[in-house]
């Protein structure tokens, strides 16, 4: 089966307020939908890994050739199109993995409103996708 990822990054959606602005119970309802989501697709077999990420400004950005690696604090803070998290899943169909982004874009926000956040989902590439690349 063909695997997918489910991308968030920090684009606000319908609600410009910062995480850190909601409610406790707000955020407490976001990360129960998010775990909710989660043990459904891990009890179908759909979901491979997920993981939330840091704010941006605990990033860094290295850069390496031939000469010792040049880190640099951040990963583009002034773009909001920075990783928040993600989850892997194991699906049927790119439907399948469409279904889950808008499930995921349906989390709450605050005062239990969709955030309809814009999710990117993505396959992984796979042997025979090289093999195209490559020719062989």
């Amino acid at each position: 089966m063909p695997k997918y990822l489910i991308i968030v990054d920090h684009q606000p959606g319908a609600v410009d307020t910062p995480m850190d602005q909601w409610r406790p119970e707000e955020v407490s309802a976001h990360m129960d939908y998010y775990a909710a989501l989660n043990k459904e697709l891990t009890e179908s077999g759909e979901l491979v890994s997920h993981h939330a990420l840091t704010g941006p400004e605990l990033g860094r950005t290295v850069t390496a050739g031939t000469g010792a690696p040049v880190v640099t604090d951040g990963v583009f803070p002034e773009s909001k199109e920075v990783l928040a998290g993600f989850q892997l899943v194991d699906v049927e169909s790119e439907e399948r993995a469409i279904e889950i982004a808008a499930l995921v874009s349906r989390v709450p926000g605050p005062g239990g409103v969709p955030l309809e956040q814009p999710v990117g989902v993505r396959r992984v590439m796979d042997d025979a996708d090289f093999e195209q690349l490559t020719g062989a």
